[in-house]
C-alpha cells in the first residue's frame, strides 16, 4: 500500500512545467503574503506554510512537516511524509490567481500546482 501511495503522490507531482499565464515570485515578502494564513491544497494534499519557515499539513493520509527558506529567489524546503524523507529542493513558484505552481530544480523541474484557501 506504502508503494501505492508513493507511487499516486509522484503522479500528482510530476507534470512538463508550463508557465502559461503564471507571475514568477521572485520574493519572499510576495510569498508570505500568498500563503499566510491560507492553506495550499490539491487532491488528497492539504499544507500550510508558515511565516516562520515551517511546513505542517497532511498528504495522503499521512502527516507532512518540513522548513523551507528564501534562497536567491527560489522557495527552498525539507520535507517528510510521515517517516519518509523525501528531501531538499529549491523551486521556482509562479502564481496565477489562486493557484500556485511549484516547479523543482530551481525552475528546471517537474511542477505542482496548489491551490490556495
Amino acid at each position: 500500500m506504502r508503494i501505492f501511495i508513493l507511487f499516486c503522490l509522484s503522479l500528482a507531482l510530476s507534470a512538463p512545467a508550463k508557465a502559461e499565464g503564471f507571475s514568477q515570485v521572485t520574493d519572499r515578502q510576495k510569498f508570505v503574503s500568498l500563503v499566510d494564513g491560507r492553506k495550499l491544497t490539491r487532491f488528497g494534499i492539504k499544507l500550510d506554510v508558515t511565516r516562520d519557515g515551517r511546513i505542517v499539513g497532511r498528504a495522503f493520509g499521512r502527516p507532512v512537516t518540513g522548513a523551507w527558506d528564501w534562497r536567491s529567489g527560489y522557495f527552498c524546503r525539507d520535507l517528510y511524509w510521515g517517516d519518509y524523507e523525501i528531501g531538499a529542493n529549491c523551486q521556482a513558484v509562479k502564481v496565477q490567481g489562486a493557484t500556485l505552481r511549484f516547479i523543482s530544480d530551481r525552475g528546471t523541474g517537474q511542477f505542482a500546482d496548489l491551490q490556495l484557501r
